[in-house]
């Protein structure tokens, strides 16, 4: 086997590895959505919404519950 032959079969080994991955991060995103763990339509406001006064898409934990000690 030369060098030209292992760079093609890892190239599409790795073509279809991160396809996979690709695929099944895809399928993860709309399952959650579907089971209402998260909705990815709130995350598509960040673009209209940006300026500093808007309100926060999620509620962020205060700091104080962070603390441990």
């Amino acid at each position: 086997m030369d060098l030209d032959t292992v760079r093609g079969l890892a190239y599409v080994f790795f073509t279809i590895l991160f396809t996979l991955f690709l695929y099944a991060y895809i399928v993860s995103m709309y399952v959650k959505d579907k089971k209402g763990i998260t909705d990815y339509e709130r995350y598509s406001q960040l673009a209209l919404q940006d300026e500093l006064h808007d309100a926060p898409i999620e509620p962020r934990p205060s700091l104080s519950s962070h603390k441990r000690g």
